[in-house]
């Protein structure tokens, strides 16, 4: 393991053990011992190799996805270049299913802003994330399900022309 992976590696072990509000003597006694303060402070300094078997120990003990202890395994960033924005009356008309969720979390958005005007809903980063996570799929997955669904609206304002 190069020095440079191992500081990212312990990076990421810093950052979850603090994530769950535990000193490294707070993640020995949580432990009952089995983790050493010393030994997971010198992982998280890059000081000392993990191995595999105890980085999955080590991710159980998290209750995380070893991938997220793992620096590649760091959760990507979802930023919209612009709007996301539903069409309410194809995504409420849908007749499939399978957008059942995003209807349901739609009118949840509209009751929680107070927003009724029926046509259009724009969906934030973190919206379209927690969509994503009950689709068990990617938020750039989910935009190209809703796009070949045919719910995104390109210029929300094509909709109110002509009424």
């Amino acid at each position: 393991m190069t020095s440079e992976y191992a500081k990212q590696l312990g990076s990421r072990l810093r950052a979850i053990r603090q994530q769950q509000g535990l000193s490294l003597q707070g993640v020995e006694e949580k432990s009952e011992g089995r983790w050493k303060a010393v030994v997971v402070g010198s992982y998280e300094r890059g000081d000392r190799a993990v191995t595999v078997n105890r980085l999955a120990e080590l991710a159980e003990f998290y209750r995380v996805p070893v991938s997220e202890l793992l620096p590649e395994g760091t959760p990507i960033q979802f930023d919209f270049a612009g709007k996301i924005v539903l069409d309410l009356e194809k995504l409420y008309d849908h007749q499939d299913d399978d957008l059942a969720h995003v209807a349901r979390y739609a009118r949840a958005i509209q009751q929680q802003r107070g927003d009724y005007n029926g046509r259009v809903l724009s969906l934030r980063a973190a919206d379209m994330q927690s969509l994503a996570i009950i689709y068990d799929i990617s938020p750039p997955d989910l935009v190209d399900r809703l796009t070949d669904a045919g719910i995104l609206v390109d210029d929300p304002r094509s909709l109110f022309e002509g009424a």
